[in-house]
């Protein structure tokens, strides 16, 4: 079975330009067969200059759309104008520099800016939360402009992915936008959706979290093998060692889904990348046991599925009520025939 394998890279100018003057990383690459999903977090020259060498050397390329972090950073339920301007910003970049690429690739997360806030403001960015939760509107009207955003990157002749943390998966099976709409998130449909299974995120469950999640998935990003902006709670978290990694590709590739990488630099630094153009695909791996993840997945589905339809909590008090009413007049019927 062939593996099919995408790098991320989330670098600024600068250091990017760095990375791949070792041209180790491009025969590397080359020898894996990947890709590269590269977050677009300038329109810069030298950025330019790299794409060019990889489209020289048929690497394909995915333009991973990123926003400025003022405006979020990664895109939104709010910033879906940015978005759509960022994108018009990164076409007539790429055509006045000849460059091409394979699919567009959008990341939406929460708001950066809510996430590095949440340490000493939870109170308030709990309120922008709750009130994203009452504004069924603002969802739906994010929906459509995104959705409005990948036709035009259809017509424009590119494949479109989208990169997702795994609640998405939950808060569709239980027929909600709960989840979406508190964090800000929106769920469009595109080409391909990568969840982004990171277990480094999620030690010590990280291995059945992955394994839950991936019998869904179309695609499955694993990491963190270092690199990334650093935000909230996620900054400090140690990166995969070589065997987590070793695990977590392994896993992946039995799911048979295209795998995600993050990052390029992270397996660069950590001399992974070299290591993997010898990796053992074939390897048994112990599937990690999924039982406790699968319960706690099935709870939550039950709360998102009351939350999305509070007039079925709202219906239920009332038959409380009701019948606590009831048992109370009947009582009193009885008294008064004695």
């Amino acid at each position: 079975m062939k593996t099919e394998i995408t790098f991320f890279c989330e670098l600024r100018a600068e250091a990017l330009k760095k990375l791949f003057e070792d041209r180790f990383v491009f025969d590397d690459l080359k020898t894996l067969n990947a890709g590269l999903s590269l977050g677009i977090l300038d329109l810069s020259p030298e950025r330019a200059n790299v794409i060019k060498k990889l489209n020289r050397l048929d690497i394909p390329v995915t333009a991973w759309l990123l926003l400025p972090e003022e405006q979020g950073y990664w895109f939104n339920l709010g910033n879906y104008t940015e978005a759509a301007a960022r994108y018009q910003e990164f076409k007539a970049w790429s055509e006045q520099n000849q460059l091409q690429w394979a699919a567009v690739g959008l990341d939406i997360e929460a708001d950066i800016n809510e996430m590095k806030e949440f340490a000493n403001e939870r109170g308030a960015v709990i309120q922008k939360a709750l009130k994203r939760l009452r504004d069924t509107k603002a969802y739906r009207t994010a929906k459509t402009a995104y959705a409005a955003l990948v036709a035009q990157i259809h017509a424009d002749g590119y494949m479109v992915e989208s990169y997702h943390f795994p609640l998405i998966e939950d808060d569709r099976d239980a027929g909600s936008t709960v989840v979406q709409r508190a964090a800000g998130l929106v769920d469009v449909a595109v080409d391909r959706e990568v969840l982004m299974l990171y277990s480094s995120f999620f030690r010590p469950h990280g291995h059945s979290i992955l394994w839950s999640y991936a019998q869904k998935a179309q695609a499955i990003g694993i990491g963190n093998t270092g690199g990334g902006i650093q935000a909230g709670a996620l900054e400090n978290v140690p990166y995969l060692t070589w065997d987590e990694f070793a695990t977590d590709l392994r896993l992946a590739r039995r799911s048979g889904k295209p795998i995600y990488v993050f990052s390029l630099e992270g397996c660069v630094q950590q001399g992974f990348l070299p290591r993997l153009v010898t990796f053992d695909w074939q390897k048994e791996v112990d599937l990690p046991a999924t039982a406790l993840v699968s319960a706690g997945r099935s709870s939550l589905h039950g709360l998102l599925w009351l939350l999305e339809r509070p007039f079925v909590i709202l219906a239920g008090i009332a038959g409380l009520i009701g019948t606590v009413l009831m048992i109370k007049s009947h009582g009193k019927s009885k008294k008064n025939e004695k």
